[in-house]
């Protein structure tokens, strides 16, 4: 239920939106900027008010620029509206479905089981398993859907505890340890794929829409899943070994628990057989999309085709004939989140206009004004201002607003894009010190073992930990990868 002051931002921005939009068109400043660029200011602060405020609902704000754009003429109907339809999009789309198939048909919370019951009766390691399992399903499925299913496993273990919060110190802190593990674990898990999170879509669809590059599954696996690792791990040693030590010896009963939820799965069905053969002959065609080219002598297959050869799998691929039953019919697909679709057109139409009337170009040469800039400490500010800011509105609207800007920036220093706008993109899922950051943060938090204090110190220390690691890749890993 929202609150009252809630109520009053969005009222508030419902209206300072198309105000502030007309008030930017009456006063144009042509002397410095062309009235094509005004215009797009002006469309661009009434969405990013309406996206702080959600004073409408984040997906509608995204449809806006198929109007306005059309209203202003600085597109027609063809030039506002294919930006919706980007491949990158249905490449998203695919990721979304195969993620649906492994959900219905519960293959995500056997493999999770599975993966825990390997970690034994150790307490550390019972949160190194659970912080491997939910990075590993985040890779793959929305970070959501594997925080809300591993919610209930890891409450299943904190009972073994008995908990009195208020007597037991050990019992207390593995408790807050396992419940922060899994929110950050998600974040993290995302950002090992370019399905992984909505962000990564989103930078991927820019690289592709403003530099013409298109940047492949496995190239981007190259950085994303080592950072990951590198990420995670640190993660899991702070919240360990230095925030929140546990002196718990031992969970004995806890392999029981694992072991008595995998007995209820029964044994694996043949539609979850289906689904995992499905989903590996995808993941490995995307890794290895371009040696299948070479060996075919083809440049037919892309990211897109592959994923929607998937998805449309998982419809026709029949479990029973006799029954008529497929591993997905379409009336599950409401669990899609068509929103997010819907908001990376929009983003991507606006970033198409801000290049098309050089707005970007203009942030770029205005930053070099200002003398020599170290290129290592504006991957720290512009990493540091994404991180902080995502902490308190949509990591996705921001990410479609500001991944542009950077990506300008770029172009006017006449460095690799690369080299700003990941480490930026990265950021945009490291939000780890408030409960309303991130989905998995307002999950777990929902728990009642998190206080909020807590979460807000080993928050902020990752936070300063993840724009310093991001600093390290985009002097190492990124120009490996990316030359």
């Amino acid at each position: 239920m929202s609150t009252p002051d809630f109520k009053g931002a969005k009222i508030f921005g419902l209206f300072a939106g198309p105000l502030v939009f007309f008030l930017i068109l009456t006063f144009s400043p042509d002397f410095w900027i062309s009235p094509e660029a005004w215009k797009v200011v002006g469309i661009a602060a009434w969405m990013i008010i309406w996206w702080i405020t959600e004073a409408a609902p984040i997906p509608v704000t995204a449809l806006l620029p198929i109007v306005l754009f059309q209203l202003t003429g600085v597109f027609d109907a063809n030039e506002a509206t294919a930006p919706y339809a980007n491949p990158i999009i249905f490449l998203f789309m695919a990721g979304f479905i195969l993620g649906l198939g492994m959900e219905k048909h519960n293959l995500h919370k056997r493999i999770a089981l599975n993966l825990i019951r390997l970690t034994g009766t150790n307490p550390n390691g019972i949160i190194l398993g659970f912080m491997l399992t939910t990075a590993f399903l985040s890779m793959w499925i929305s970070n959501t859907a594997t925080t809300v299913m591993m919610l209930p496993i890891a409450l299943s273990i904190t009972s073994l505890l008995e908990l009195d919060l208020t007597e037991d110190k050990g019992k207390k802190r593995f408790s807050l340890v396992l419940m922060l593990g899994i929110a950050y674990a998600a974040n993290i898990g995302g950002t090992a794929t370019i399905i992984g999170t909505p962000p990564n879509v989103a930078w991927v669809g820019f690289m592709s829409e403003m530099m013409n590059y298109e940047v492949s599954f496995s190239q981007y696996l190259k950085v994303g899943l080592p950072t990951c690792f590198i990420m995670l791990t640190i993660t899991y040693l702070l919240l360990t070994k230095v925030l929140f030590p546990s002196r718990i010896k031992n969970l004995a009963d806890s392999s029981q628990i694992i072991d008595d939820q995998i007995k209820l799965l029964g044994k694996i069905s043949r539609a979850e057989k289906l689904v995992a053969i499905i989903f590996v002959l995808t993941a490995v065609a995307w890794i290895l999309r371009g040696n299948l080219n070479t060996w075919f002598n083809t440049n037919l297959l892309n990211d897109t085709l592959i994923g929607m050869v998937g998805a449309i799998f998982m419809f026709a691929t029949p479990v029973s004939l006799k029954k008529g039953e497929f591993l997905l019919d379409w009336e599950y697909t409401k669990k899609l989140p068509w929103g997010i679709l819907l908001l990376f057109g929009g983003g991507l139409t606006l970033a198409k206009a801000m290049e098309t009337t050089e707005i970007v170009q203009i942030v770029g040469e205005t930053i070099t004004q200002q003398g020599n800039v170290s290129k290592l400490l504006l991957v720290l500010g512009l990493s540091a201002f994404m991180l902080f800011m995502t902490e308190i509105m949509s990591n996705v609207a921001l990410a479609v607003i500001f991944v542009p800007v950077v990506l300008g920036i770029s172009i006017s220093l006449n460095i690799n894009p690369m080299y700003l706008s990941l480490p930026v993109t990265l950021a945009a899922s490291y939000a780890f010190m408030m409960p309303i950051s991130t989905p998995p943060n307002a999950i777990v938090f929902s728990s009642g073992m998190i206080p909020m204090k807590q979460m807000i110190r080993a928050g902020f220390i990752l936070n300063v930990v993840a724009i310093l690691l991001l600093a390290v890749l985009s002097e190492t890993l990124i120009p490996l990868v990316y030359g």
